[in-house]
């Protein structure tokens, strides 16, 4: 029989709010971005850089979150660099239980961590696979809101911004366990928009469709053949395109909320439907 920790021993109660307001607040907003290495995670912290976040940067490869973080503090950026992985939900809390008490007022939360693994049926997926994915996109994401939200809700001020995906919408061929996972993800979002509805804490799904970043090769296990056919015949989305919806959804006025936006590069109608043409000559910014 698994011991079991109680919920406290990860999650420990919130002190009342006054305790927060006299911590003395950095001069700019703070944004906590998971999965921060690559790919649209990577997009997102030189875009919030670039809009005058102090950055706290997530992820699993140390190396490269010190890199992205060496290059944006020579630009004058604040950054925090925390290394766990979301699927460790106490090497989670510990991390962000180390910040200092004024990089905890976290502004905006971006659970952006996520993968897809194999394009296996349903029936034949192998089910190390399936715990990578529901345990990375679902329950990591649910570990880091239950870790960052009850502060905003404490301050009456905060947004989290979810990566869904089209996926979310609707399964396609071989996508079960991974559309299953970004559909939970719709749901949390509008459950958690929800519950802070008597709060002014926003909640925002973003939902990519092709999006060309290291997400094809990893679903493929390092095939980059495979994951470049991926993107054939079309021109994809890249990571800076989902990092401008998530930039514009937090710059919005406190009293707009820009609830769901889905995301598709021009000749994709949804999930299931692409128009590939590799003939195809035009060029598009």
């Amino acid at each position: 029989m698994v011991n079991m920790k109680p919920e406290s021993a990860f999650f420990p109660k919130q002190g009342p709010a006054i305790t927060i307001n006299k911590i003395t607040k950095m001069n700019q907003k703070i944004v906590l971005i998971t999965g921060a290495t690559s790919g649209i995670g990577e997009a997102c912290a030189r875009k919030f850089a670039q809009g005058g976040y102090a950055l706290i940067l997530t992820g699993r490869k140390a190396d490269k979150l010190e890199a992205l973080s060496e290059e944006l503090q020579q630009k004058g950026v604040k950054t925090k660099i925390l290394v766990f992985d979301v699927r460790d939900r106490e090497a989670a809390r510990k991390a962000v239980e180390s910040l200092e008490d004024q990089w905890k007022q976290i502004d905006v939360l971006i659970n952006n961590a996520g993968l897809a693994l194999g394009l296996d049926k349903e029936y034949q997926v192998n089910p190390e696979d399936w715990d990578v994915m529901i345990d990375t996109n679902v329950k990591g994401l649910l570990t880091m809101t239950r870790l960052v939200v009850p502060g905003m809700v404490s301050r009456n001020h905060g947004h989290v911004i979810n990566i869904g995906s089209v996926a979310g919408d609707a399964a396609y061929a071989g996508g079960n366990v991974y559309c299953a996972t970004k559909a939970a993800v719709k749901a949390l979002t509008d459950g958690l928009r929800i519950d802070v509805a008597d709060t002014c804490v926003r909640v925002t799904d973003i939902k990519p469709g092709l999006v060309e970043t290291h997400f094809s090769v990893t679903r493929f296990k390092g095939d980059e053949k495979k994951a470049d056919h991926v993107y054939q015949g079309i021109h994809p989305l890249n990571g800076d395109d989902i990092a401008d919806v998530a930039f514009y959804a937090a710059s919005a006025p406190e009293h707009v909320q820009i609830a769901e936006v889905l995301v598709l590069a021009t000749h994709q109608a949804n999930g299931t439907v692409i128009n590939r043409d590799p003939n195809r000559k035009e060029s598009l910014s």
